[in-house]
């Protein structure tokens, strides 16, 4: 088998030609990698589901930079990102089912299809069009796809089941909105709400096995969902918000602890929520 060559960066004269050769160059490395012989035994040794992971990881991770403002770890981030698509890409091109140019034309050919205002003839008077345009089209896809399988089509269908349980839970509720399946004020959500803690609550009181417990503690996660749908507020980002507080807060109780000599375990539960309350209040004087 013939080894790929690898070539230094930056002989390329263009930023075009500079961002194919720098690609061609990470492909090239990654067939090395993966090459039987002489390559990596662990990069040799994964799969889709086994790299799967990562991906998701590295995605979260550029989150983290763009949330950051951090531009020199975005960089990195997003290239760690790419290194994933390439990897996954050479697994399949050593299976015999695409390549990496196959997927880049995919969705090329896609974004060429998705905005007809922009590359054909297509008139959209502004964003809230354009997000409806996009909407009929990936509707379009999605019915293509399911009859090319034989399946009926859903207004579900595409809302990927590796998505966090709160984000996929806004993308299936905004599906069912679009075509009416939705309440249209916020007070019905509070109703269910108070329904679905309830019937938690008799559960816990009748006994119930685990199972019913995480159903219905489920029931109530998806009405929260549906509560933040309808305040347009992003579920996942506030949690994230939430869990900061938290840290910050409880590093506060443990060094205002540490002061006084002592340490959580060393601490009753009262004293360390007379600590909170204090964190709290700096923090509330401080904004």
């Amino acid at each position: 088998m013939t080894k790929p060559e690898i070539h230094p960066n930056g002989a390329a004269a263009t930023p075009a030609d500079k961002a194919t050769a720098a690609l061609s160059r990470l492909i090239a490395i990654m067939a090395r990698l993966r090459d039987p012989d002489g390559g990596c035994p662990w990069d040799i040794e994964q799969t889709f589901a086994t790299i799967a992971p990562y991906t998701i990881e590295e995605a979260y991770e550029v989150d983290e930079a763009i949330r950051a403002g951090d531009m020199a770890s975005l960089r990195e981030e997003l290239g760690d990102l790419l290194l994933q698509v390439v990897f996954h890409a050479r697994m399949a091109e050593e299976a015999g089912l695409f390549d990496f140019a196959e997927v880049a034309t995919v969705i090329g050919d896609k974004m060429l299809a998705r905005h007809p205002h922009v590359f054909g003839n297509v008139d959209i008077a502004d964003a809230e069009a354009q997000t409806r345009h996009w909407e009929a089209l990936k509707v379009k896809e999605r019915a293509a796809k399911a009859a090319a399988s034989g399946k009926a089509a859903s207004v579900l269908d595409g809302v990927a089941l590796g998505l966090p349980a709160l984000v996929r839970a806004i993308k299936l509720q905004n599906r069912a909105a679009r075509v009416g399946f939705d309440w249209p004020t916020i007070g019905p959500v509070f109703d269910k709400m108070t329904e679905e803690i309830a019937e938690l609550r008799a559960e816990i009181e009748q006994g119930a096995s685990p199972a019913r417990l995480e159903d219905e503690f489920g029931d109530i996660l998806f009405v929260f969902a549906n509560l933040a749908r309808h305040l347009k507020i992003e579920p996942e980002q506030a949690l994230r918000g939430a869990n900061a507080k938290f840290v910050r807060r409880f590093t506060r109780i443990e060094a205002l602890l540490a002061e006084r000599g002592k340490t959580p375990e060393q601490s009753t539960l009262e004293e360390m929520d007379a600590l909170w309350d204090q964190a709290k209040a700096e923090e509330k004087k401080g904004s």
